[in-house]
Formats: structure tokens, sequence, C-alpha cells
């Protein structure tokens, strides 16, 4: 038994496969504490507010397909271990497409009942490797902060140097337009005669 504790991310939208999954779960992780998704929307949100050490995801969602799904997880928490359970990974190419955009593996729901000893593994791995990832994923998500927030500045700073440049060529016109007003001989004359104060 695994007493550490593991933070699942599920998403899946059928509450049975719900039961049945988080209970063959709790066969192998005591402490495992499981948060449940049934949209991605829900899915992103906790992907950013509380990044899992496992996610477990259903391959036909009613929002978005397993793949979105993942692809979501490779850009948020790509540390992070990810298998699909389902139930309709039947073409071998499309199972080897699932492992090939990153994720660590799939498992049929129709083994849902030995589904403890496959997940047994990868639970293991990840109580074990914990500790030492925990800090790796930390730093990813300040880097990844990091360069939003460099974007961010550039943007910025990018905007503000154009509306300065923008500013500039108008001033530049403005002096233009008054130096080109101006009858410069007519200045002369007037600075080499004053006026004479009466």
């Amino acid at each position: 038994m695994i007493t550490e504790v593991l933070k699942i991310l599920m998403v899946e939208d059928n509450p049975t496969d719900v039961i049945l999954i988080r209970r063959e779960i709790f066969k192998i992780a005591e402490n495992a504490q499981i948060t449940v998704c049934n949209n991605h929307s829900d899915y992103k949100k906790n992907l950013v507010s509380n990044p899992p050490d496992l996610i477990i995801s259903d391959y036909n969602l009613p929002t978005s397909s397993g793949l979105e799904i993942l692809e979501t997880a490779q850009r948020l928490v790509p540390s992070v271990t990810f298998l699909f359970i389902t139930g309709t990974i039947n073409d071998e190419e499309l199972a080897a497409d699932t492992i090939l955009n990153g994720a660590s593996g799939y498992i049929l729901k129709k083994n849902i009942s030995v589904l403890h000893k496959r997940l047994k593994p990868y639970l293991n791995a990840i109580a074990k490797n914990g500790p030492m990832m925990h800090p790796v994923r930390k730093k990813i998500v300040e880097s990844k902060k990091l360069v939003k927030d460099i974007e961010v500045f550039l943007e910025n700073f990018s905007r503000e140097n154009m509306s300065h440049r923008e500013g500039m060529l108008k001033i530049q016109e403005d002096l233009k337009r008054l130096k080109s007003g101006y009858d410069f001989k007519t200045l002369k004359e007037a600075d080499s005669n004053p006026p004479s104060g009466d």
C-alpha cells in the first residue's frame, strides 16, 4: 500500500466510471487526493491552481478529445504522468499516437477490475520520485511565469516605444510646419531694425 499523499486529477464524464476508478486507486494508494473534472475548462483551471502528480483521462469527452486534454497537460504541466483510461482506444495506431504525443500509457476500461494492478507501477514511481519532482515542477511553473512576464513586458515596451516614436514624429512634423510657416528673412530684418520706442 502506498501511504504518500498523491494528487490525482481525473478527467471523466461518466459518474459510474468515476466511482469504479476511485475504488481501484484507493486499493493501492490510501491517501490519494482525487479531483474529478468532466470538461476541459475545469480541467485547465485545476492544472494551473493545483498541479497534480498524475492525470487520468478518458479519451472521448463531450467538450474535447483526449488528445486536446493531453496537449493542455503537455503545455502546462509537462513533467506530470498522464494516463488514458478508456474504452475507445481499440485501434493500435491510435493507441501508439497517444504515446507518441506524450501520454505515459493507456488502460482499457474493460480491464477496470484489475485497474489497481496496472496503476501500481505508475503510482509507486510517482511516490518514489515525488519529492524530487515537486521542486522541478515548481521551477518549470516559475520559468513559464517568468517567460510570460517577459512577453508581457516586451509587448508593453514595444507599444510604449511605438507610442514614443509616433510622438517624436509628430513633434518633428510640427517643427517643420512651424519653420515653413515663418519668413526667416523678415525675422532677420526685424532683428536688425528694432522698432523705435515712441
